[in-house]
């Protein structure tokens, strides 16, 4: 099966950018099954049900989500009604939704499990690595085909769960960082990895922000108050990678990085 695997959508540029280079790179990379990260999909800061409906109109299949995941209080009844988004997986607290999905591709299943990382993003969650272990255990039941959203900070937390998971799931794909990295490849026993899949908004920013705004906070002295982030505008850009999976063994035959830029 031919996966794709969209990086975190930023607000309307990245919403735009969807619409108007999906279609094309489906086709060039015979894609059977997308899925994207959407919790900076609705003015840059989670997603609300208009963001959501536009993007499953542009041809988004399933969704993943991140630390912004509640930021939007819509997302609640998305997350409980809905069959096609996750959150983390584990996430502290009692949270709405599940962490796991498992999705009819063709003929066959692909399980899509959403996890956060700890580092610099909050020590309280539960362990990445012992909740991966939990729900690879029970997606197995159903099928061998398994990709994981890692959405994390650290670049080594990234790296370290490839690592500890590989040849037990087709993919682990980083987000969060919105940096598109250029170290994607199929680990030693058949795992696909990128540290970061990249972001799908402006081009011309700072992680999807205004760089302006995102200069100022860098520059102004400490005592001087800084202007707000606000979503950047213009060129959109989308990144994502694109998976082959062998359906019958769940291992990564191959894994392409993608970053198209808006005409």
């Amino acid at each position: 099966m031919n996966i794709l695997f969209i990086g975190d959508i930023m607000g309307r540029c990245g919403r735009d950018a969807v619409f108007e280079l999906l279609p094309e790179i489906k086709d060039e990379f015979n894609i059977d099954y997308t899925v994207a990260n959407g919790e900076n999909a609705s003015g840059g800061l989670g997603m609300n049900r208009r963001g959501y409906e536009e993007l499953c109109r542009a041809g988004i299949d399933f969704f993943t989500m991140g630390n912004h995941t509640f930021s939007k209080k819509e997302i609640i009844s998305l997350l409980n009604d809905g069959e096609n988004i996750v959150r983390p997986a584990n996430l502290e607290g009692d949270n709405p939704g599940e962490g796991m999905a498992i999705v009819n591709v063709g003929e066959s299943k692909l399980a899509i499990i959403n996890l956060i990382g700890r580092i610099y993003i909050n020590e309280n969650h539960h362990s990445p690595f012992v909740m991966a272990e939990e729900l690879i255990a029970k997606a197995k039941e159903r099928t061998p085909n398994i990709i994981i959203d890692f959405h994390a900070e650290a670049t080594s937390e990234k790296e370290a769960l490839g690592y500890y998971l590989d040849g037990k799931v087709s993919a682990l794909l980083g987000t969060h960082t919105h940096i598109q990295t250029a170290d994607e490849r199929i680990l030693p026993y058949g795992s696909a990895y990128i540290t970061d899949v990249g972001r799908t908004g402006a081009r011309d920013a700072v992680l999807g922000l205004d760089k302006d705004a995102s200069i100022a906070r860098f520059t102004l002295p400490p005592d001087t108050k800084k202007p707000p982030f606000k979503v950047a505008q213009g060129k959109g850009q989308l990144c994502a990678v694109a998976i082959k999976i062998d359906e019958a063994t769940g291992k990564a035959e191959e894994i392409i990085r993608i970053c198209r830029l808006c005409r």
